[in-house]
Protein backbone atom coordinates (compact mmCIF):
# COMPACT_ATOMS: atom_id res chain seq x y z
CA UNK A 1 0.00 0.00 0.00
CA UNK A 2 1.36 3.39 -0.98
CA UNK A 3 2.39 5.73 1.82
CA UNK A 4 0.38 8.94 2.09
CA UNK A 5 2.69 11.95 2.21
CA UNK A 6 2.02 14.88 4.51
CA UNK A 7 0.63 18.05 2.96
CA UNK A 8 3.93 19.77 3.68
CA UNK A 9 5.57 17.37 1.22
CA UNK A 10 3.09 18.50 -1.45
CA UNK A 11 3.91 22.13 -0.76
CA UNK A 12 7.64 21.51 -1.13
CA UNK A 13 7.25 19.39 -4.27
CA UNK A 14 5.15 22.06 -5.98
CA UNK A 15 7.25 25.00 -4.79
CA UNK A 16 9.68 25.13 -7.72
CA UNK A 17 12.60 24.80 -5.31
CA UNK A 18 11.20 27.06 -2.60
CA UNK A 19 9.73 29.82 -4.78
CA UNK A 20 6.04 29.12 -4.37
CA UNK A 21 4.01 32.31 -4.40
CA UNK A 22 6.22 34.19 -1.94
CA UNK A 23 7.09 37.04 -4.32
CA UNK A 24 3.43 37.64 -5.18
CA UNK A 25 2.44 37.47 -1.52
CA UNK A 26 5.01 40.08 -0.57
CA UNK A 27 3.60 42.42 -3.22
CA UNK A 28 -0.01 42.08 -2.03
CA UNK A 29 -0.92 45.33 -0.21
CA UNK A 30 -4.32 44.12 1.02
CA UNK A 31 -3.00 42.04 3.91
CA UNK A 32 -0.03 42.04 6.24
CA UNK A 33 0.27 38.27 5.82
CA UNK A 34 1.12 35.75 3.12
CA UNK A 35 -0.67 32.50 2.31
CA UNK A 36 -0.42 29.46 4.57
CA UNK A 37 1.50 27.47 1.94
CA UNK A 38 3.96 30.30 1.35
CA UNK A 39 4.38 30.80 5.08
CA UNK A 40 5.66 27.23 5.28
CA UNK A 41 8.09 27.86 2.41
CA UNK A 42 9.19 31.15 3.97
CA UNK A 43 10.88 29.20 6.76
CA UNK A 44 13.47 27.90 4.30
CA UNK A 45 14.36 31.53 3.59
CA UNK A 46 14.95 32.21 7.29
CA UNK A 47 11.68 33.82 8.36
CA UNK A 48 8.45 32.97 10.20
CA UNK A 49 5.17 34.80 9.91
CA UNK A 50 3.88 35.63 13.39
CA UNK A 51 1.34 37.88 15.05
CA UNK A 52 1.16 39.67 18.38
CA UNK A 53 -0.83 37.24 20.52
CA UNK A 54 -1.37 39.89 23.19
CA UNK A 55 -3.51 41.75 20.65
CA UNK A 56 -5.41 38.85 19.09
CA UNK A 57 -8.64 39.12 21.06
CA UNK A 58 -8.87 42.90 20.77
CA UNK A 59 -8.24 42.87 17.03
CA UNK A 60 -10.79 40.10 16.60
CA UNK A 61 -13.37 42.22 18.43
CA UNK A 62 -12.53 45.11 16.13
CA UNK A 63 -12.92 42.80 13.11
CA UNK A 64 -9.29 43.38 12.13
CA UNK A 65 -6.85 40.79 10.91
CA UNK A 66 -4.17 39.75 13.44
CA UNK A 67 -1.24 42.13 13.99
CA UNK A 68 1.00 40.25 11.59
CA UNK A 69 4.75 40.66 11.61
CA UNK A 70 7.69 38.47 10.73
CA UNK A 71 10.63 37.05 12.59
CA UNK A 72 13.90 36.87 10.65
CA UNK A 73 16.75 34.59 11.68
CA UNK A 74 20.32 34.91 10.42
CA UNK A 75 22.54 32.02 9.38
CA UNK A 76 25.73 32.57 11.40
CA UNK A 77 27.81 29.37 11.52
CA UNK A 78 29.67 29.17 14.81
CA UNK A 79 28.05 32.43 15.94
CA UNK A 80 30.83 34.68 14.63
CA UNK A 81 29.90 38.33 13.98
CA UNK A 82 32.19 41.16 12.88
CA UNK A 83 31.80 44.66 14.34
CA UNK A 84 30.63 45.95 10.94
CA UNK A 85 27.95 43.26 10.81
CA UNK A 86 26.94 43.98 14.40
CA UNK A 87 26.35 47.64 13.62
CA UNK A 88 24.18 46.78 10.63
CA UNK A 89 22.23 44.16 12.56
CA UNK A 90 21.68 46.71 15.32
CA UNK A 91 20.40 49.27 12.81
CA UNK A 92 17.93 46.76 11.38
CA UNK A 93 16.64 45.98 14.87
CA UNK A 94 16.00 49.65 15.59
CA UNK A 95 14.73 50.78 12.19
CA UNK A 96 12.91 47.68 10.90
CA UNK A 97 12.19 45.56 13.97
CA UNK A 98 10.87 46.00 17.49
CA UNK A 99 14.02 47.63 18.84
CA UNK A 100 15.61 44.44 20.16
CA UNK A 101 18.15 41.86 19.02
CA UNK A 102 17.51 38.31 20.24
CA UNK A 103 20.41 35.86 20.61
CA UNK A 104 19.09 32.34 20.06
CA UNK A 105 20.11 29.00 21.52
CA UNK A 106 21.77 28.24 18.17
CA UNK A 107 24.31 31.06 18.11
CA UNK A 108 22.49 33.48 15.87
CA UNK A 109 20.28 36.56 15.87
CA UNK A 110 16.55 36.91 15.48
CA UNK A 111 14.75 40.13 14.58
CA UNK A 112 11.13 40.36 15.68
CA UNK A 113 8.33 42.67 14.59
CA UNK A 114 9.31 43.06 10.93
CA UNK A 115 6.22 44.12 8.97
CA UNK A 116 5.73 42.64 5.51
CA UNK A 117 6.83 45.61 3.44
CA UNK A 118 10.13 45.70 5.35
CA UNK A 119 10.81 41.98 5.05
CA UNK A 120 12.59 42.11 1.71
CA UNK A 121 14.81 45.15 2.44
CA UNK A 122 15.78 43.64 5.80
CA UNK A 123 16.88 40.32 4.29
CA UNK A 124 18.69 42.19 1.50
CA UNK A 125 20.53 44.30 4.10
CA UNK A 126 21.59 41.17 5.99
CA UNK A 127 22.97 39.83 2.70
CA UNK A 128 24.80 43.10 2.03
CA UNK A 129 26.42 42.71 5.46
CA UNK A 130 27.97 39.46 4.15
CA UNK A 131 25.57 37.25 6.03
CA UNK A 132 22.43 35.35 5.04
CA UNK A 133 19.14 33.95 6.29
CA UNK A 134 18.90 31.01 3.87
CA UNK A 135 18.15 27.73 5.65
CA UNK A 136 18.14 29.31 9.11
CA UNK A 137 14.77 27.54 9.37
CA UNK A 138 12.97 24.85 7.37
CA UNK A 139 13.48 21.19 6.43
CA UNK A 140 17.20 21.54 5.77
CA UNK A 141 20.51 21.55 7.61
CA UNK A 142 20.20 24.66 9.73
CA UNK A 143 22.92 26.91 11.15
CA UNK A 144 25.85 24.73 12.24
CA UNK A 145 26.85 25.53 15.82
CA UNK A 146 30.30 25.20 17.33
CA UNK A 147 32.02 25.66 20.69
CA UNK A 148 31.71 29.39 21.20
CA UNK A 149 35.33 30.41 21.63
CA UNK A 150 37.27 28.84 18.77
CA UNK A 151 40.47 30.80 19.35
CA UNK A 152 41.69 29.14 22.54
CA UNK A 153 44.06 27.00 20.50
CA UNK A 154 44.87 26.42 16.83
CA UNK A 155 42.79 23.24 17.01
CA UNK A 156 39.81 25.25 18.26
CA UNK A 157 40.13 27.55 15.26
CA UNK A 158 40.25 24.57 12.91
CA UNK A 159 37.10 23.15 14.50
CA UNK A 160 35.27 26.42 13.90
CA UNK A 161 36.47 26.38 10.29
CA UNK A 162 34.86 22.95 9.92
CA UNK A 163 31.57 24.33 11.24
CA UNK A 164 31.67 27.13 8.69
CA UNK A 165 32.57 24.68 5.91
CA UNK A 166 29.75 22.26 6.75
CA UNK A 167 27.26 25.11 6.96
CA UNK A 168 28.20 26.29 3.47
CA UNK A 169 28.54 22.83 1.94
CA UNK A 170 25.15 21.64 3.18
CA UNK A 171 23.21 24.82 2.39
CA UNK A 172 20.48 24.68 -0.28
CA UNK A 173 21.62 25.60 -3.80
CA UNK A 174 18.30 26.93 -5.13
CA UNK A 175 18.36 30.35 -6.80
CA UNK A 176 14.98 31.16 -5.28
CA UNK A 177 16.58 33.08 -2.40
CA UNK A 178 18.48 35.41 -4.74
CA UNK A 179 15.49 35.88 -7.03
CA UNK A 180 13.02 36.77 -4.28
CA UNK A 181 15.12 38.80 -1.86
CA UNK A 182 18.05 40.12 -3.89
CA UNK A 183 16.39 40.72 -7.26
CA UNK A 184 18.64 38.09 -8.77
CA UNK A 185 18.37 37.10 -12.41
CA UNK A 186 15.85 34.35 -13.07
CA UNK A 187 17.20 31.31 -14.87
CA UNK A 188 15.26 30.85 -18.08
CA UNK A 189 15.40 27.53 -19.86
CA UNK A 190 17.97 26.04 -17.49
CA UNK A 191 17.33 22.95 -15.38
CA UNK A 192 17.92 23.91 -11.75
CA UNK A 193 18.75 21.17 -9.26
CA UNK A 194 19.31 20.57 -5.57
CA UNK A 195 22.15 18.03 -5.72
CA UNK A 196 21.86 16.94 -2.08
CA UNK A 197 18.29 17.70 -1.08
CA UNK A 198 16.24 17.10 -4.21
CA UNK A 199 12.91 18.80 -4.84
CA UNK A 200 11.38 17.96 -1.44
CA UNK A 201 14.41 18.66 0.77
CA UNK A 202 14.51 16.80 4.12
CA UNK A 203 11.57 15.31 6.05
CA UNK A 204 12.20 17.79 8.90
CA UNK A 205 14.82 20.17 10.22
CA UNK A 206 18.34 18.86 10.73
CA UNK A 207 20.73 20.28 13.33
CA UNK A 208 24.51 19.89 13.48
CA UNK A 209 26.80 20.89 16.34
CA UNK A 210 30.54 20.63 17.00
CA UNK A 211 31.78 20.43 20.60
CA UNK A 212 35.29 20.55 21.99
CA UNK A 213 35.66 18.66 25.29
CA UNK A 214 35.67 19.39 28.16
CA UNK A 215 33.09 22.08 27.22
CA UNK A 216 29.71 20.95 25.89
CA UNK A 217 28.24 24.43 25.47
CA UNK A 218 26.49 23.41 22.23
CA UNK A 219 24.69 20.45 23.88
CA UNK A 220 26.18 18.15 21.27
CA UNK A 221 23.91 15.22 22.15
CA UNK A 222 20.83 17.32 21.37
CA UNK A 223 21.86 17.50 17.70
CA UNK A 224 20.75 15.35 14.78
CA UNK A 225 24.46 15.11 14.03
CA UNK A 226 26.82 15.83 16.90
CA UNK A 227 30.55 16.01 16.29
CA UNK A 228 32.90 15.72 19.27
CA UNK A 229 36.36 17.05 18.49
CA UNK A 230 39.19 14.79 19.60
CA UNK A 231 42.29 16.86 20.26
CA UNK A 232 45.59 15.49 21.51
CA UNK A 233 48.57 17.69 22.27
CA UNK A 234 46.94 20.57 20.44
CA UNK A 235 46.29 18.59 17.26
CA UNK A 236 42.79 17.88 15.93
CA UNK A 237 42.74 14.14 15.22
CA UNK A 238 39.12 13.99 14.11
CA UNK A 239 35.60 13.71 15.50
CA UNK A 240 33.44 11.22 17.31
CA UNK A 241 30.17 11.05 15.40
CA UNK A 242 26.85 11.04 17.30
CA UNK A 243 23.51 10.80 15.52
CA UNK A 244 19.84 11.05 16.44
CA UNK A 245 19.59 13.75 19.07
CA UNK A 246 16.57 16.00 19.29
CA UNK A 247 14.53 17.89 21.88
CA UNK A 248 11.02 18.14 20.44
CA UNK A 249 7.99 16.27 21.81
CA UNK A 250 4.20 16.60 21.89
CA UNK A 251 2.18 16.71 25.11
CA UNK A 252 0.04 13.60 25.51
CA UNK A 253 1.76 11.65 22.74
CA UNK A 254 4.20 9.07 24.14
CA UNK A 255 5.40 8.22 20.62
CA UNK A 256 7.20 11.58 20.62
CA UNK A 257 10.09 12.23 22.98
CA UNK A 258 13.42 13.96 23.45
CA UNK A 259 16.42 11.81 22.64
CA UNK A 260 20.17 12.06 23.15
CA UNK A 261 22.34 11.30 20.15
CA UNK A 262 24.08 7.92 19.90
CA UNK A 263 27.84 7.84 19.30
CA UNK A 264 28.54 5.52 16.35
CA UNK A 265 32.26 5.96 15.78
CA UNK A 266 35.18 8.22 14.93
CA UNK A 267 36.18 9.86 11.64
CA UNK A 268 39.22 11.82 10.53
CA UNK A 269 38.93 15.41 9.33
CA UNK A 270 39.40 14.23 5.75
CA UNK A 271 36.33 12.02 6.07
CA UNK A 272 34.09 14.53 7.81
CA UNK A 273 32.40 16.16 4.82
CA UNK A 274 31.45 12.82 3.30
CA UNK A 275 30.16 11.53 6.64
CA UNK A 276 28.04 14.62 7.30
CA UNK A 277 26.61 14.51 3.79
CA UNK A 278 26.02 10.78 4.16
CA UNK A 279 24.04 11.11 7.39
CA UNK A 280 21.91 13.83 5.81
CA UNK A 281 21.32 11.66 2.74
CA UNK A 282 20.24 8.64 4.79
CA UNK A 283 17.74 10.81 6.65
CA UNK A 284 16.58 12.30 3.35
CA UNK A 285 15.81 8.83 1.97
CA UNK A 286 14.74 6.98 5.12
CA UNK A 287 12.98 9.70 7.12
CA UNK A 288 9.23 9.68 7.69
CA UNK A 289 7.49 11.98 5.18
CA UNK A 290 3.96 11.00 6.21
CA UNK A 291 3.87 12.11 9.85
CA UNK A 292 5.89 15.23 10.65
CA UNK A 293 5.82 14.48 14.38
CA UNK A 294 7.93 11.40 13.59
CA UNK A 295 10.09 12.88 10.84
CA UNK A 296 13.29 13.75 12.74
CA UNK A 297 16.35 11.52 12.50
CA UNK A 298 15.84 10.27 16.06
CA UNK A 299 12.65 8.51 15.01
CA UNK A 300 14.27 7.12 11.86
CA UNK A 301 16.96 5.55 14.06
CA UNK A 302 14.53 4.15 16.61
CA UNK A 303 12.25 2.79 13.87
CA UNK A 304 14.97 1.27 11.69
CA UNK A 305 17.49 0.49 14.41
CA UNK A 306 20.80 2.20 15.12
CA UNK A 307 22.84 -0.65 13.65
CA UNK A 308 20.84 -0.57 10.42
CA UNK A 309 21.25 3.19 10.03
CA UNK A 310 24.99 2.95 10.70
CA UNK A 311 25.34 0.06 8.23
CA UNK A 312 23.49 2.04 5.54
CA UNK A 313 25.73 5.05 6.16
CA UNK A 314 28.91 2.97 5.89
CA UNK A 315 27.61 1.27 2.75
CA UNK A 316 27.12 4.63 1.08
CA UNK A 317 30.49 5.92 2.29
CA UNK A 318 32.43 2.88 1.16
CA UNK A 319 34.37 2.70 4.44
CA UNK A 320 33.69 1.85 8.08
CA UNK A 321 33.83 4.31 10.92
CA UNK A 322 36.61 3.78 13.45
CA UNK A 323 35.77 3.03 17.11
CA UNK A 324 34.95 6.14 19.13
CA UNK A 325 37.83 7.84 20.95
CA UNK A 326 37.89 8.72 24.68
CA UNK A 327 36.43 12.08 25.72
CA UNK A 328 35.21 13.82 28.87
CA UNK A 329 32.71 16.67 29.20
CA UNK A 330 32.75 18.74 32.38
CA UNK A 331 29.82 21.13 31.87
CA UNK A 332 27.57 22.72 29.26
CA UNK A 333 27.46 26.28 30.58
CA UNK A 334 29.43 29.37 29.58
CA UNK A 335 32.57 30.69 31.25
CA UNK A 336 32.03 34.33 32.19
CA UNK A 337 34.54 37.13 32.38
CA UNK A 338 37.93 37.46 30.73
CA UNK A 339 39.73 34.42 29.28
CA UNK A 340 43.14 34.57 27.60
CA UNK A 341 43.56 32.80 24.27
CA UNK A 342 46.55 30.86 23.01
CA UNK A 343 47.85 33.90 21.09
CA UNK A 344 47.75 36.34 24.01
CA UNK A 345 44.50 38.00 22.99
CA UNK A 346 41.59 38.17 25.41
CA UNK A 347 37.91 37.21 25.27
CA UNK A 348 35.16 38.60 27.51
CA UNK A 349 31.97 36.57 27.97
CA UNK A 350 28.94 38.67 28.94
CA UNK A 351 25.72 37.30 30.40
CA UNK A 352 22.65 38.34 28.40
CA UNK A 353 19.45 37.26 30.16
CA UNK A 354 17.30 35.30 27.70
CA UNK A 355 19.57 36.58 24.93
CA UNK A 356 17.50 39.77 24.63
CA UNK A 357 19.53 42.88 23.80
CA UNK A 358 17.26 45.81 24.58
CA UNK A 359 17.40 49.26 26.13
CA UNK A 360 15.27 49.76 29.25
CA UNK A 361 15.25 52.13 32.20
CA UNK A 362 17.45 49.69 34.13
CA UNK A 363 19.96 48.74 31.43
CA UNK A 364 21.06 49.88 27.99
CA UNK A 365 22.32 46.63 26.53
CA UNK A 366 21.47 47.30 22.89
CA UNK A 367 23.21 50.67 22.98
CA UNK A 368 26.13 49.25 24.94
CA UNK A 369 26.78 46.51 22.41
CA UNK A 370 26.51 49.05 19.59
CA UNK A 371 29.14 51.22 21.27
CA UNK A 372 31.36 48.18 21.76
CA UNK A 373 31.07 47.41 18.05
CA UNK A 374 32.11 50.97 17.27
CA UNK A 375 35.42 50.65 19.16
CA UNK A 376 36.15 46.91 19.08
CA UNK A 377 38.80 45.71 16.61
CA UNK A 378 38.24 41.98 17.07
CA UNK A 379 34.94 40.17 16.61
CA UNK A 380 31.97 38.84 18.57
CA UNK A 381 30.93 35.25 19.28
CA UNK A 382 27.37 34.29 20.16
CA UNK A 383 26.90 31.27 22.41
CA UNK A 384 24.29 28.51 22.51
CA UNK A 385 23.46 29.70 26.04
CA UNK A 386 22.26 33.04 24.60
CA UNK A 387 25.32 35.01 25.67
CA UNK A 388 27.93 37.01 23.77
CA UNK A 389 31.72 36.96 23.77
CA UNK A 390 33.69 40.11 22.96
CA UNK A 391 36.51 38.21 21.30
CA UNK A 392 40.07 38.88 20.16
CA UNK A 393 40.75 41.86 22.40
CA UNK A 394 44.30 43.15 22.73
CA UNK A 395 45.49 43.38 26.33
CA UNK A 396 45.86 47.15 25.95
CA UNK A 397 42.18 47.48 24.97
CA UNK A 398 40.68 45.63 27.92
CA UNK A 399 40.18 48.75 30.04
CA UNK A 400 38.29 50.50 27.24
CA UNK A 401 36.04 47.48 26.72
CA UNK A 402 35.41 47.19 30.46
CA UNK A 403 34.40 50.85 30.65
CA UNK A 404 31.74 50.50 27.95
CA UNK A 405 30.47 47.29 29.52
CA UNK A 406 30.22 48.87 32.97
CA UNK A 407 28.62 52.12 31.75
CA UNK A 408 25.75 50.26 30.06
CA UNK A 409 24.99 47.65 32.71
CA UNK A 410 26.48 44.79 30.71
CA UNK A 411 28.62 43.69 33.66
CA UNK A 412 25.92 41.56 35.32
CA UNK A 413 28.24 38.56 35.04
CA UNK A 414 30.20 40.08 37.95
CA UNK A 415 27.26 40.08 40.37
CA UNK A 416 25.10 37.23 39.06
CA UNK A 417 25.12 34.19 41.31
CA UNK A 418 24.41 30.54 40.78
CA UNK A 419 21.21 29.78 38.96
CA UNK A 420 20.82 33.18 37.24
CA UNK A 421 24.07 32.68 35.34
CA UNK A 422 22.82 29.39 33.92
CA UNK A 423 19.20 30.15 33.00
CA UNK A 424 17.94 29.83 29.43
CA UNK A 425 14.46 30.68 28.12
CA UNK A 426 12.78 30.58 24.74
CA UNK A 427 10.81 33.55 23.37
CA UNK A 428 7.24 32.17 23.77
CA UNK A 429 4.57 34.88 24.13
CA UNK A 430 3.69 37.20 22.52
CA UNK A 431 5.27 36.32 19.17
CA UNK A 432 5.70 32.53 19.04
CA UNK A 433 2.66 30.84 17.55
CA UNK A 434 3.41 27.56 19.33
CA UNK A 435 3.69 28.94 22.88
CA UNK A 436 1.31 27.49 25.47
CA UNK A 437 2.73 29.42 28.43
CA UNK A 438 5.09 32.31 29.16
CA UNK A 439 8.84 31.73 29.10
CA UNK A 440 11.13 34.71 28.46
CA UNK A 441 8.73 37.19 30.07
CA UNK A 442 8.24 34.88 33.06
CA UNK A 443 11.92 34.14 33.66
CA UNK A 444 12.83 37.31 35.66
CA UNK A 445 10.11 36.90 38.30
CA UNK A 446 10.55 33.14 38.52
CA UNK A 447 14.31 33.51 38.91
CA UNK A 448 13.90 36.05 41.70
CA UNK A 449 11.70 33.66 43.66
CA UNK A 450 14.11 30.77 43.16
CA UNK A 451 17.04 32.94 44.24
CA UNK A 452 15.22 33.86 47.45
CA UNK A 453 14.67 30.17 48.22
CA UNK A 454 18.26 29.26 47.43
CA UNK A 455 19.53 32.11 49.61
CA UNK A 456 17.51 30.82 52.57
CA UNK A 457 19.09 27.40 52.16
CA UNK A 458 22.64 28.69 51.75
CA UNK A 459 22.70 27.75 48.07
CA UNK A 460 22.89 31.17 46.43
CA UNK A 461 26.11 30.29 44.62
CA UNK A 462 25.11 26.77 43.57
CA UNK A 463 25.47 26.52 39.76
CA UNK A 464 22.08 25.04 38.85
CA UNK A 465 21.03 24.76 35.21
CA UNK A 466 17.52 26.17 34.63
CA UNK A 467 15.68 25.90 31.31
CA UNK A 468 12.25 27.39 30.52
CA UNK A 469 10.17 26.53 27.47
CA UNK A 470 6.73 27.80 26.54
CA UNK A 471 5.85 24.54 24.78
CA UNK A 472 7.22 20.99 24.43
CA UNK A 473 9.04 21.65 21.15
CA UNK A 474 12.14 22.43 23.17
CA UNK A 475 13.95 25.37 21.54
CA UNK A 476 15.61 26.13 24.88
CA UNK A 477 16.62 22.46 25.21
CA UNK A 478 14.59 22.15 28.43
CA UNK A 479 15.00 18.38 28.64
CA UNK A 480 18.67 18.98 29.49
CA UNK A 481 17.95 21.30 32.42
CA UNK A 482 18.58 20.24 36.01
CA UNK A 483 15.37 22.19 36.59
CA UNK A 484 13.05 22.76 33.65
CA UNK A 485 9.59 24.17 33.10
CA UNK A 486 7.76 23.09 29.95
CA UNK A 487 4.60 25.05 29.22
CA UNK A 488 1.20 23.35 29.26
CA UNK A 489 -1.21 26.30 29.42
CA UNK A 490 -1.09 29.90 30.67
CA UNK A 491 0.45 29.72 34.15
CA UNK A 492 0.86 25.93 34.10
CA UNK A 493 3.94 23.83 33.41
CA UNK A 494 5.45 20.40 33.64
CA UNK A 495 8.23 20.53 36.24
CA UNK A 496 11.09 18.35 35.02
CA UNK A 497 14.14 17.47 37.11
CA UNK A 498 17.30 15.41 37.08
CA UNK A 499 19.44 16.25 34.06
CA UNK A 500 23.14 16.71 34.66
CA UNK A 501 25.31 19.77 34.01
CA UNK A 502 27.11 18.11 31.12
CA UNK A 503 24.32 17.65 28.60
CA UNK A 504 24.59 13.86 28.93
CA UNK A 505 21.44 12.97 30.88
CA UNK A 506 17.83 13.89 30.18
CA UNK A 507 15.52 14.99 32.95
CA UNK A 508 12.15 13.44 33.81
CA UNK A 509 8.72 14.81 34.71
CA UNK A 510 8.48 15.39 38.48
CA UNK A 511 5.17 17.26 38.60
CA UNK A 512 2.80 17.43 35.63
CA UNK A 513 0.68 20.42 34.63
CA UNK A 514 1.11 22.43 37.83
CA UNK A 515 1.00 26.12 38.77
CA UNK A 516 3.71 28.37 40.16
CA UNK A 517 2.84 27.81 43.82
CA UNK A 518 3.10 24.04 43.42
CA UNK A 519 6.40 24.35 41.56
CA UNK A 520 7.95 26.63 44.16
CA UNK A 521 6.79 24.47 47.06
CA UNK A 522 8.22 21.34 45.46
CA UNK A 523 11.56 22.99 44.72
CA UNK A 524 11.84 24.54 48.18
CA UNK A 525 11.70 21.12 49.80
CA UNK A 526 14.26 19.71 47.38
CA UNK A 527 16.59 22.66 47.93
CA UNK A 528 16.39 22.01 51.68
CA UNK A 529 17.48 18.41 51.17
CA UNK A 530 20.20 19.39 48.71
CA UNK A 531 21.65 21.85 51.22
CA UNK A 532 22.09 19.17 53.89
CA UNK A 533 22.45 15.87 52.04
CA UNK A 534 24.56 16.58 48.96
CA UNK A 535 28.05 15.20 48.48
CA UNK A 536 31.00 17.51 47.95
CA UNK A 537 30.92 18.87 44.41
CA UNK A 538 27.64 17.11 43.59
CA UNK A 539 25.39 18.94 41.17
CA UNK A 540 21.69 19.41 41.83
CA UNK A 541 20.60 17.09 39.03
CA UNK A 542 23.09 14.42 40.08
CA UNK A 543 21.84 14.71 43.67
CA UNK A 544 18.21 14.27 42.66
CA UNK A 545 19.14 11.25 40.58
CA UNK A 546 21.20 9.68 43.39
CA UNK A 547 18.43 9.99 45.96
CA UNK A 548 15.92 8.78 43.35
CA UNK A 549 13.63 11.78 43.52
CA UNK A 550 13.35 11.20 39.80
CA UNK A 551 13.78 7.71 38.41
CA UNK A 552 16.03 8.30 35.42
CA UNK A 553 16.36 4.59 34.64
CA UNK A 554 12.68 3.75 35.02
CA UNK A 555 12.35 2.38 31.49
CA UNK A 556 15.41 0.41 30.50
CA UNK A 557 14.07 -0.09 26.99
CA UNK A 558 13.23 3.58 26.47
CA UNK A 559 14.89 5.32 23.53
CA UNK A 560 15.46 8.22 25.93
CA UNK A 561 18.94 6.94 26.65
CA UNK A 562 21.67 8.49 28.78
CA UNK A 563 25.34 9.10 27.97
CA UNK A 564 28.13 7.90 30.28
CA UNK A 565 29.84 10.74 32.13
CA UNK A 566 33.27 9.66 30.94
CA UNK A 567 33.90 7.64 27.82
CA UNK A 568 37.15 5.71 27.82
CA UNK A 569 38.74 3.45 25.27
Amino acid sequence: MATTLSDFERIKAQSRLLRGGIAAGLADPITGAISDDDNKLLKFHGSYQQDDRDLRDERRRQKLEPAYAFMIRARLPGGVVTPVQWLEFDRLAREHGNGTLRITTRQTFQWHGIIKRKLKPTIAAIHDALSSTIAACGDVVRTVVSTANPIESPAHAITYAWAAHLSEHLAPKTRAYHEIWLDGEQLIGEQEMEPLYGATYLPRKFKIGLAIPPLNDVDVFAQDLGLIAIIEQGVLLGFNVAIGGGMGATHGDPTTYPRLASVIGFVTPEQLTAVAEGVVAVQRDWGNRSERKHARLKYTIDHRGLDAVKAELESRLGFRLQPERPYLFEHNGDRYGWIEGHDGRWHLTLHIESGRLVDTDERRWLTGMRELAQVHTGDFRLTCNQNVIVANVAAADRARIDAVVRDHGLDTYVTNRGIRSHAVACVAFPTCGLAMAESERYLPSFLSQLEAQLERHGLADAPILLRLSGCPNGCSRPYLGEIALVGRAPGRYDLRLGADFRGQRLNRVYRENVDEATILAALDGLFARYATERHAGEGFGDFLTRIEVVNIDAAASSPVRQIPIQVTA
